[in-house]
């Protein structure tokens, strides 16, 4: 399981260091896909496998199905750490992403949210507060 917020840093060439909390769970490999929110998403493989099981089973003649897959299964890639513990963001994520220098992780249970520190700071800006609504749907979704 994957929680809690942490502050890092993207070199020039597009590598970060996954959060030391983060590593072991995360394996020897894992998998970065665009995320909803602007954010990108990042998934242990068998955690990763379990989703392309359930996606490989979503009808070619479904037009949603097919833009699903096109945007959350098409932009996914393999990542390796190296040595130093570092993996390479694609060019395309980081574009998407607004990804520059600085990065934010976000443990979410069974995945981690990589955002951009300006956008992840202007996201919380526009939805800091938990309005009863949202609450009200955290509730009957047993939460």
């Amino acid at each position: 399981m994957f929680r809690g917020e942490f502050f890092h840093t993207m070199d020039a060439k597009g590598r970060a260091c996954m959060p030391a909390k983060f590593r072991e769970g995360l394996g020897t490999s894992f998998i970065l896909t665009k995320g909803l929110d602007g954010c990108l998403l990042v998934y242990a493989m068998p955690e990763w496998e379990k989703i392309e099981e359930q996606a490989s089973k979503l009808p070619l003649t479904d037009k949603d199905a097919r833009k699903f897959l096109r945007f959350f299964i098409g932009s996914a890639s393999e990542a390796e750490p190296d040595s130093q513990a570092r993996f390479n963001i694609p060019q395309s994520l980081r574009d998407y992403a607004g990804l520059e220098k600085d990065i934010v992780s976000l443990g979410l249970t069974n995945r981690i949210e990589l955002w951009g520190k300006e956008k992840w700071d202007k996201y919380n800006s526009d939805s800091s507060d938990i309005d009863d609504a949202l609450a009200e749907k955290m509730s009957q979704l047993g939460i």
